[in-house]
């Protein structure tokens, strides 16, 4: 009997390490289903990371990216918001749903995906510190939700952000009012060019933890900055890094 357990812990050991994600589905606070990818090599104490796209992707984006960040000791999850596409080769489920049910799929309309993907993660995975990642639109979301909810999260890491949101009809500042509330540790990057579309949010943020990062090479928009096609990937998985160490002490 102990030895059928042993082998049976095994087993399920061997199926975890071959498979470095699961796909699951929850409601949006409007009932749309969401996909999601959970990354969980840890203890559910250990420090989650959940991961939004950016415009015309889909969780696809964080392939390459979650299993990486496993390895560095947090367990993460990656969504599909409705406002996206595909990207590497993974179809954005909710987006589909979204555009069959004739849903509104702007970048705000993603919203309520993300806060409902934070309240689920923490309600099923995330029992320790808990870091919102954004990427280009998201990126933004991800900082407006760090400065309305002060004690939502532990951290942030914003890749591109901007005040991407004046057609939508909110002001150019949109984004720089809720960052004025931000008190938790704050990492931004870009690709090199990009600097001036964030600067003015960064210098609204009163956290004495908040740091940037400009690569020497062109870089890339978004967390696809991270990706090994992208030259000079290497210097910002350095300065990653670098900042999310002090969630695993």
């Amino acid at each position: 009997m102990k030895m059928s357990a042993l082998i049976l812990t095994m087993f399920l050991s061997t199926l975890l390490m071959a498979e470095p994600f699961r796909t699951i589905t929850f409601p949006s606070k409007d009932g749309l289903t969401i996909t999601a990818d959970v990354y969980i090599a840890h203890p559910d104490t250990a420090p989650f990371i959940i991961l939004f796209h950016q415009a015309g992707y889909s969780r696809g984006e964080y392939r390459e990216i979650a299993p990486r960040l496993n390895k560095l000791g947090f367990n993460a999850m990656a969504i599909d918001q409705r406002s996206g596409d595909q990207v590497n080769g993974v179809v954005n489920q909710v987006a589909l749903l979204a555009s069959q049910e004739r849903r509104a799929m702007t970048y705000l309309d993603a919203l309520p995906d993300m806060m409902a993907a934070i309240d689920y993660s923490k309600q099923h995975y995330a029992k320790g510190k808990f870091i919102l990642w954004g990427s280009s639109y998201s990126a933004s979301l991800v900082l407006k939700i760090a400065g309305d909810h002060p004690d939502i999260a532990n951290g942030v890491l914003a890749f591109s952000p901007g005040e991407y949101f004046t057609k939508l009809g909110k002001s150019k500042t949109y984004i720089t009012e809720s960052a004025q509330h931000i008190t938790i540790p704050v990492f931004i990057t870009s690709a090199r060019d990009e600097k001036d579309r964030w600067w003015p949010i960064y210098q609204a943020i009163p956290s004495g933890k908040k740091t940037y990062f400009i690569p020497k090479a062109a870089g890339r928009h978004g967390s696809s900055a991270l990706w090994r096609s992208t030259p000079g990937h290497a210097e910002y998985w350095k300065a990653v890094t670098k900042f999310m160490d002090q969630f695993l002490k």
